[in-house]
């Protein structure tokens, strides 16, 4: 719990902000124009004291407007655990956002935005966060951002609900963005991602403090993602902690 607090005060004692490209394991409240679409996977090879997952989602986002969209990632998952071996759909979810705030300056913007992601019980019981539950949750949150032509900073605060199981969690996120390239026409960026996640799924009295290091490589509208998470604080169950996370990931938009 005073590890939840005391990164909850740091996020929300920074700015809020990002970075010229969108973020790797966290979110960003900076849109597109509307009637937009996305397609991008983002997967994870998760790997803990009880075995490793591999999680690929296929990802379809939509802007009906310049301040809202809506997105459903329907992900596949291979995992070799202690306790369970196999291949199947892990749990569909569904995303929503709506940009309420905007204040744009000279060579930056901020924004906030209201955040949902509904999670389907359509995996396996398999107990992996995030990943496959088998059971229903809600997360509901604020991202907020500001982006200027040298770095970015967001922040994100929200609570997941899971009514029918024990991963009711508080979320926080913390990431700084770096642009390594000028601002190009076509568009070309090199950027550096150092993002921070911390969870305290307080049912449980779990928490993790988890640190990403990303590096984005955007060329048009293609983007290729790469980042190592690592756990900077745990205090799991036995047999539960994390040793790493790589993502591997692309996007394009049309």
């Amino acid at each position: 719990m005073k590890y939840f607090l005391s990164v909850a005060c740091v996020i929300f004692a920074f700015a809020k902000a990002y970075s010229q490209g969108p973020p790797i394991t966290a979110d960003k409240p900076i849109m597109l124009g509307g009637k937009s679409f996305t397609t991008k996977t983002l997967t994870e090879i998760r790997n803990t004291e009880r075995g490793t997952a591999i999680y690929a989602p296929l990802m379809l986002h939509y802007l009906p407007t310049s301040n809202s969209l809506v997105a459903v990632h329907v992900p596949y998952l291979n995992y070799d655990l202690q306790d369970a071996t196999g291949n199947a759909l892990a749990d569909v979810k569904i995303l929503g956002k709506y940009q309420f705030y905007r204040k744009d300056g000279t060579g930056k913007t901020f924004r906030v935005v209201a955040k949902t992601l509904q999670t389907l019980p359509t995996g396996k019981e398999l107990d992996l966060i995030d990943l496959s539950t088998g059971k229903y949750s809600g997360y509901y949150g604020i991202v907020s951002g500001l982006e200027t032509l040298k770095y970015g900073i967001s922040a994100e605060a929200g609570y997941n609900w899971m009514p029918d199981g024990t991963l009711d969690e508080f979320r926080t996120k913390l990431g700084f963005g770096l642009p390594l390239l000028k601002p190009q026409y076509p568009n070309k960026q090199l950027n550096l991602y150092f993002e921070y996640t911390s969870s305290w799924i307080h049912e449980r009295d779990w928490y993790q403090l988890l640190y990403a290091q990303g590096i984005q490589y955007a060329l048009k509208n293609v983007t290729f993602d790469l980042a190592l998470q690592l756990p900077l604080v745990q205090e799991v169950a036995d047999g539960r902690a994390l040793n790493y996370s790589l993502f591997i990931g692309t996007r394009y938009t049309f």
